[in-house]
């Protein structure tokens, strides 16, 4: 009679493995030899067959252990050919066509998850997500905004349970609780969501009226959010936990606000640089002065130097946004825009006439440089 392969062979790991070194090279081996990678290979088959079964005893620490004292699992004191074998009862001189592979672990390693028809398996809530608008100047020293949203909440009246009051769930008769049904697919068992309950395990008689039975209604929510100084459009804000209840006790979800800054009519910005455009006339420019520009959080004394140009750009400095990190605060650039009066009186008429009768090529240094070049172009 040829030599029953140990379990730990097929698997090809040591006996001393650990479970998750056992899982892993199941893992491997099942997705090598399955039938959708090897065409239906007949002996890929039954070599599938061999590692499902060592799996199914190594896996499981009291199979392991009785494998590892008497090299079988089963009745230590039967023989092979009554169903004592290394795989235990129907596996004495080759595999039954009654064993059931362990599907949960086979669908993670195909798929890439595992245990979805699992009933008690907690899972996080859906995040919310909430766009938030707020000006240029809230965001100078941040604020403090309501924020009303809408997200699904459990019903304050079964409790979640999706049961009217007074009532209870019941057991699922389809698959008595388990959640699950399993049904037979060539060699090996297939474990499902059961069709009824959906993996719930328990069915709904007597439903809810407010929610229906779902044991989750759509509510309004209002909670105070602190958008720090220096957000920008795109920032993300989380609130842990406002987001919607989990399933399977797990925990809630989070809610994330995403900003939008508007458009201002008087600054610009360019990260933590604030940029103001401010008029001024032809006497202070020429002439010098102090005056009072606009800021995100007031006003600010400026001072213009004589013979300021227009388009100048001056700096205030410390008085741009904050870093949303903290690590410094940006500038404020004023750019200066010289406005050429519109309308003059006959008096202000003469007097410009006879400020042009006394200037001279000094008086314009741009202009005369302009003009010098001018000259030098011409000239070749």
């Amino acid at each position: 009679m040829p030599r029953q392969k140990d379990l730990y062979e097929i698997l090809g790991v040591r006996r001393d493995a650990s479970e998750e070194e056992i899982r892993k090279a199941y893992h491997k081996l099942a997705h090598k030899y399955h039938p959708d990678k090897t065409g239906g290979d007949k002996a890929a088959e039954e070599k599938l067959k061999g590692i499902n079964a060592a799996y199914d005893v190594l896996k499981n620490q009291d199979k392991r252990a009785q494998y590892d004292r008497f090299g079988q699992v089963g009745d230590p004191f039967a023989g092979a050919g009554a169903g004592g074998g290394p795989f235990g009862a129907g596996f004495g001189g080759g595999f039954s066509a009654d064993f059931e592979a362990p599907f949960e672990d086979l669908f993670d390693v195909l798929f890439g998850r595992g245990g979805r028809g699992r009933r008690s398996a907690a899972r996080r809530g859906n995040d919310v997500q909430y766009r938030l608008t707020v000006t240029l100047r809230e965001v100078a020293l941040g604020t403090k905004q309501k924020v009303r949203f809408d997200r699904v909440d459990l019903c304050a009246e079964c409790q979640g349970s999706g049961a009217a009051p007074g009532s209870n769930p019941q057991t699922c008769p389809n698959c008595q609780g388990a959640g699950q049904v399993r049904t037979s697919q060539g060699f090996f068992t297939v474990t499902r969501p059961c069709p009824r309950c959906h993996g719930t395990g328990t069915i709904i008689s007597n439903p809810c009226p407010r929610c229906n039975g779902k044991g989750r209604v759509r509510t309004r929510r209002e909670v105070s959010v602190d958008v720090p100084p220096g957000v920008d459009t795109g920032s993300r804000l989380r609130v842990a936990g406002e987001g919607e209840p989990g399933e399977g006790g797990g925990p809630r979800g989070d809610l994330y606000i995403f900003i939008e800054v508007t458009p201002d009519e008087i600054f610009e910005r360019d990260g933590t640089t604030i940029i103001c455009a401010v008029p001024i006339s032809f006497p202070q420019a020429a002439l010098g002065a102090t005056i009072r520009v606009p800021t995100l959080t007031g006003e600010a004394e400026l001072k213009i130097p004589p013979g300021t140009q227009s388009g100048a750009m001056l700096r205030l400095r410390g008085l741009g946004l904050p870093d949303i990190h903290g690590y410094r605060q940006g500038d404020q650039i004023v750019r200066i825009n010289v406005e050429t009066p519109a309308r003059l009186s006959r008096q202000q008429r003469e007097l410009l006439q006879q400020f042009q009768d006394l200037s001279d090529s000094r008086t314009y240094p741009i202009y005369r440089r302009f003009i010098d070049n001018l000259k030098r172009f011409q000239q070749g």
